[in-house]
């Protein structure tokens, strides 16, 4: 899968016109990681965003199995907009290819196409109601 097919996949960019998508393909890295390799780190510095390409990995919170995500799925969306401590570690389930986007490059992108954050904040909204919902499960 190339990147702007990737990118047009995950629901974060699925509304941004061929233009946007074409930009943002330009700056997006391939990363390769065999089974176990982990691709972020709970508390470290969240400073990029990854789209599955190819193969699966595992949401992890602590040692906790938290999800599980294969291609066009996506993690590390709030690194775009800030870089607070990740509040999960993903691994590897087994060879996965993720095309990775920092935020400086985005950052960049958005400065010469605005309306991509108008497009991409009811996405977020709707992760965001979708975590809280999983964890009022998780409490009752």
């Amino acid at each position: 899968m190339n990147a702007q097919d990737a990118l047009k996949k995950a629901s974060l960019f699925s509304g941004l016109p061929k233009g946007a998508l074409d930009r943002l393909a330009r700056v997006t890295a391939e990363r390769n990681y065999k089974p176990g390799d982990l691709i972020i780190k709970e508390g470290d510095r969240a400073v990029a965003f990854f789209i599955i390409a190819d193969g699966q990995v595992e949401v992890l919170r602590g040692e906790k199995e938290i999800a599980r995500l294969g291609p066009a799925d996506f993690f590390g969306e709030m690194a775009l907009f800030e870089g607070y401590p990740r509040s999960s570690s993903v691994r590897a389930l087994g060879d996965t290819k993720c095309l990775v986007l920092t935020q400086w490059d985005f950052m960049a992108e958005l400065r010469g196409e605005p309306t991509m954050a108008i497009d991409m904040l009811s996405i977020m909204a709707k992760r965001l109601r979708a975590a809280d919902a999983r964890l009022e499960q998780a409490i009752d």
